[in-house]
């Protein structure tokens, strides 16, 4: 190998899976929710922040759709 390499004379190009890069998000889980992915990922060997993306992705692909009701007390 050489000890320095010329890259002045490359051509650049733009990186075509950039569009693909998850983007970084700041979300308030509760404790219960991070702690059962958490055991999902120890007992599957998937980080539990993968686990939660791939979950949240199939409810896209299915269309899940959220029903809430919020009861008046």
């Amino acid at each position: 190998m050489r000890k320095h390499y010329d890259f002045s004379a490359m051509d650049s190009k733009k990186n075509p899976y950039a569009s693909k890069i998850k983007k970084p998000v700041t979300m308030r889980l509760s404790e219960e929710v991070v702690d059962y992915f958490k055991a999902m990922a120890v007992a599957s060997g998937v980080p539990y922040q993968s686990l939660i993306n791939l979950y949240l992705k199939d409810c896209i692909d299915q269309k899940r759709k959220i029903d809430i009701n919020w009861r008046a007390k």
